[in-house]
């Protein structure tokens, strides 16, 4: 095993790395929205179906990280990985050969169930080869290339989509999870000391998630984070049919408003990297939350007032995204920042509270959905205020301590 010195050496590409494990779930949420309305059309369904697919891969996501978690730290990051890595191949083959928008939600859920392995081990990764203190900044910059994963994905998926056919949006999320399969024997060696393995007993396990969600340095921030991601998914959920149907974007240029949303989130995720150490994070969380809840009250007004305008709709939404650039590294390092020896698990319930409320977000948007922006709108603004009411609860002084 490669010493975790020599690891943090080559930081630049491990952060290359890491962060394209972090990217799959972005990758494989973004780049099939262009295709939400040819979906519709091909399965002879309406929107909120194909929603659904999306719905399943969230609640995949969510349940699968419980799992991955206590793998990664009995068995160590690499096995449980590439376990993860050839499933994710397997699923995404599968899809592109869906009979029924009911098969491609199973199959979705299935690859969501294999994409999480990729997430949960990369935040255990960076915990275990960095102290809490910088562990806020080396999260941030993994998010400069977690937050390229949604600018470039739906460019991607929408010229496939036209080019090709939908059936290729998922042979190159095949093809990238392979590249990264290679990635992971050659250059990742493993960060988990044999003496930190612990036991993958039901009962230890069980009972090592029950001490970290009675735990307030956990519970705080993984709410905080887990409701503003709510938000950014409701989001994700509503915005083909909002902005390609209701405000008539075609389905290539899709992808440059929905990139734009995601730079603002790259931009304000690296000024969070440079001024980590400066700022309390506890303020930049707080700060997040009054400007997501700002923003959603305009988005509110003007989804139920029946106001057609594109401006007052993407300004509000660029505000709510870019301020997870704020909330997402900070939250992450302060759930984690306690818990050395268990950070498999502590990654995978931080994943299992945030995408369990993604799910039910985007449930939620497709449930509501009545051809207005009013669900989303809706969704989105519920997981603001509440996140912004658990950000306030937030201790950040572990970091201090480390």
């Amino acid at each position: 095993m490669t010493s975790t010195s020599a690891l943090a050496g080559r930081r630049t590409e491990f952060i290359i790395i890491l962060g394209s494990l972090t990217a799959f779930g972005p990758l494989a949420i973004d780049m099939y929205l262009p295709a939400f309305p040819t979906l519709s059309e091909v399965f002879r369904t309406d929107i909120g179906h194909v929603q659904t697919t999306l719905a399943a891969f969230f609640l995949a996501f969510a349940l699968g990280q419980a799992f991955w978690g206590p793998l990664a730290d009995s068995y160590g990051r690499r096995r449980p990985l590439m376990v993860g890595l050839v499933l994710f191949v397997a699923a995404s083959i599968a899809c592109t050969m869906a009979p029924t928008i009911g098969a491609l939600a199973v199959l979705r859920f299935v690859q969501g169930l294999a994409a999480c392995a990729s997430v949960v081990i990369a935040r255990a990764v960076v915990r275990d080869l960095f102290p809490a203190s910088e562990a806020i900044s080396v999260f941030a910059a993994l998010m400069l290339v977690v937050g390229l994963a949604p600018i470039l994905a739906p460019l991607v998926g929408g010229q496939l989509l036209v080019s090709v056919g939908w059936q290729s949006i998922f042979w190159f999320l095949a093809l990238f999870a392979g590249g990264c399969l290679l990635a992971v024997i050659v250059r990742l060696p493993e960060s988990l000391a044999p003496a930190m393995h612990r036991s993958i007993r039901p009962a230890s396990v069980l009972a090592t998630y029950a001490g970290l969600l009675v735990d307030r340095r956990f519970l705080m921030p993984a709410l905080a984070g887990g409701c503003a991601i709510a938000g950014m998914f409701a989001y994700i959920a509503g915005a083909p049919f909002v902005l390609i149907e209701l405000y008539g974007i075609p389905e290539r240029h899709f992808g440059w408003v929905f990139g734009a949303n995601a730079m603002g989130f790259v931009i304000v995720s690296q000024v969070n990297a440079r001024i980590a150490r400066k700022v309390d994070p506890t303020r930049m969380i707080r700060t997040a939350g009054i400007v997501q809840v700002a923003a959603c009250m305009v988005l509110l007004a003007v989804a139920w007032s029946g106001v057609h305008s594109l401006v007052l709709t993407l300004i509000p939404l660029f505000l709510v995204i870019a301020s997870l650039g704020l909330l997402m590294p900070n939250t992450t390092a302060i759930a984690m920042a306690s818990f050395p020896d268990r950070a498999g698990a502590a990654s995978a319930l931080l994943g299992t509270v945030q995408f369990s409320l993604a799910a039910a977000a985007s449930s939620l948007v497709g449930i509501l959905h009545d051809g207005t922006a009013r669900p989303m709108a809706t969704a989105i603004t519920i997981g603001a205020v509440i996140g912004m009411v658990f950000g306030r609860l937030v201790d950040a002084s572990v970091l201090k301590r480390r």
